[in-house]
């Protein structure tokens, strides 16, 4: 075995996140929770959040005076055929504001502050065909929420057509990214497709049936 395998940790159980993947890499220092679309992670221990994003959103958010942080991986549904203006609004919206909120209230809950919050934006690619930027729209939207929420961002690296690796260091913000080859990512687009496919049957059902991720 590689001395720079994955290896993975069996203790998940210490925190409110029981259910995230942990793993060991010998080229970090700390060791590596593992997010997947719908899911979010915050630690006030020195971690990495990891993720692979296509036409996603991921928020790394941390109050630098703490040390708390984390990182969030949320995707908006299609608009549906019958909206115009701005298709971005109304109930659809609830999936990125969950994905957003959680992920600023439980740094909170850890002793942050929002006035001190530091906020990375990452992830909205262009990986499917067709006439709309599912990416796109899903990087409009989390501008305008955080502009309404007052909040500003430190860096941004949206858009383009490729995927995106994140390594996102809780205790220091600091972030590794590789953008991948679009050709041998299919699992990416079938993983967000898959994704897509359970937030459009949330959509489609009652109110009151429906619950976030």
């Amino acid at each position: 075995m590689s001395t720079n395998a994955l290896r993975l940790t069996p203790d998940a159980s210490r925190d409110d996140f029981a259910h995230i993947r942990r793993m060991r890499d010998n080229r970090f220092p700390h060791e590596i929770a593992s997010i997947l679309p719908g899911e979010f992670f915050v630690s006030r221990e020195p971690m990495v959040v990891y993720t692979v994003l296509g036409s996603c959103i991921s928020a790394c958010i941390r109050d630098p005076i703490v040390g708390v942080g984390g990182m969030n991986h949320f995707m908006l549904p299609e608009p549906k055929e019958h909206q115009s203006g701005d298709l971005w609004g109304g109930e659809s919206t609830r999936y990125g504001s969950y994905a957003m909120e959680s992920l600023i209230n439980e740094i909170l809950k850890r002793g942050g502050l929002k006035s001190r919050l530091e906020i990375k934006l990452f992830g909205a690619g262009k990986i499917y065909e067709g006439n709309i930027d599912v990416g796109a729209n899903n990087a409009k939207w989390v501008i305008e929420y955080l502009k309404s929420e007052g909040l500003a961002t430190v860096k941004t690296d949206l858009g383009d057509v490729l995927p995106r690796k994140v390594y996102y260091f809780t205790d220091s913000g600091r972030v590794l990214m590789k953008k991948l080859e679009r050709v041998k990512n299919r699992t990416i687009v079938d993983r967000e497709s898959e994704y897509a496919a359970k937030i459009k049957q949330r959509e489609q059902a009652p109110v009151e049936d429906v619950t976030l991720f």
